[in-house]
């Protein structure tokens, strides 16, 4: 199945879509955020055999797909 999350908030430049995944990388300020949460929800989606990808453009919004495989019946 697939999961598309969208905004259309300010956006990301290249630079922090390229760290977004990186453990302990925040745009938070010191002792607003420990960095974690996106690297661990891939943590996640990688022990599922699934995929997460973010596309985002500056000014006009986020958006962030996730796929995770169909478990056989």
């Amino acid at each position: 199945g697939k999961i598309t999350i969208t905004d259309s908030g300010k956006g990301m430049p290249a630079e922090i879509q390229r760290k977004v995944f990186d453990p302990f990388f925040t745009t938070k300020a010191v002792g607003e955020g420990t960095g974690l949460g996106m690297s661990i929800v891939r943590s996640i989606i990688d022990e599922h055999s699934g995929t997460i990808n973010v596309e985002s453009e500056l000014n006009k919004g986020t958006k962030i797909e996730i796929v995770l495989p169909q478990k056989k019946k």
